[in-house]
């Protein structure tokens, strides 16, 4: 897998996932642009200075997926700046759990612009550099609530399957240009999310995974960074379990 002087976007990277996204394809070669919104600047930032560890550039672009307009200043940002864009990895989620008959209309609202809007959002303003050049690899950061549902999260899930389907269009749409568009659904990861669940969910869940153990960031993002590279040109469409067997 080599990404070298290719440049990936990567929204919503002052978490977890989205460091050890953003790590991951700086030490393969590419220049990274870490976006999230305003108040995560200092996340942020870290994130931009451990990719410039790696000898790479970093751009900081902040501002929220659900508005199309700092999208589209964060692709402007970036095309002026770093020259393209290669790839774009919609990271960005949230959650606002509850079971569906407590939860609020605007708990239903924020999760869905968040996690589908924002996702169809810097797609379409992606792919038209990526379709000028005949070139991009596009990654959606499902999760396995998208595949399965899950007890509490209406509002998530019904957001990843819908990323799901986002993301069969957006490859059978862009395939003639060479884009390819994936996307990975992991399941059971040890991230901020997962760290409030209470000991007895936690268990119930490493019950039902058949390798015993949660995942990584890391374990997600080495997935992601081969569905970037040229090695998964020929894979588009497709949606790829990290889970350590918990679907099956």
């Amino acid at each position: 897998m080599d990404l070298t002087d290719k440049v990936a976007i990567i929204t919503g990277c002052g978490g977890g996932l989205g460091q050890a996204l953003a790590v991951k394809m700086a030490s393969l070669g590419a220049d990274v642009v870490v976006n999230d919104v305003l108040q995560a600047e200092a996340a942020a930032k870290q994130v931009a200075e451990l990719v410039e560890r790696q000898g790479r550039s970093a751009l900081v672009a902040l501002g929220s997926v659900t508005s199309a307009d700092e999208v589209e200043a964060m692709v402007e940002q970036a095309l002026e700046q770093l020259g393209k864009i290669d790839i774009l990895v919609n990271n960005a989620g949230i959650t606002r759990d509850s079971l569906m008959v407590r939860m609020s209309e605007a708990a239903w609202d924020l999760v869905l612009d968040v996690n589908l809007k924002g996702a169809f959002l810097c797609t379409k303003t992606v792919a038209r550099p990526m379709m000028k050049a005949r070139y991009g690899r596009i990654v959606n950061i499902a999760s396995v609530a998208g595949v399965m549902g899950n007890v509490g999260q209406a509002n998530y899930s019904a957001s990843k399957g819908g990323l799901i389907a986002l993301t069969k269009t957006t490859a059978k749409e862009l395939a003639g240009r060479s884009i390819t568009c994936n996307a990975v659904a992991p399941g059971f990861i040890e991230t901020r999310m997962t760290e409030v669940l209470e000991a007895e969910v936690r268990e119930q869940w490493l019950r039902n995974i058949p390798l015993g153990r949660p995942g990584s960031a890391e374990d997600v993002a080495e997935v992601v960074a081969f569905l970037a590279s040229d090695a998964a040109g020929y894979v588009t469409g497709q949606v790829l379990n990290i889970d350590g067997g918990l679907i099956m």
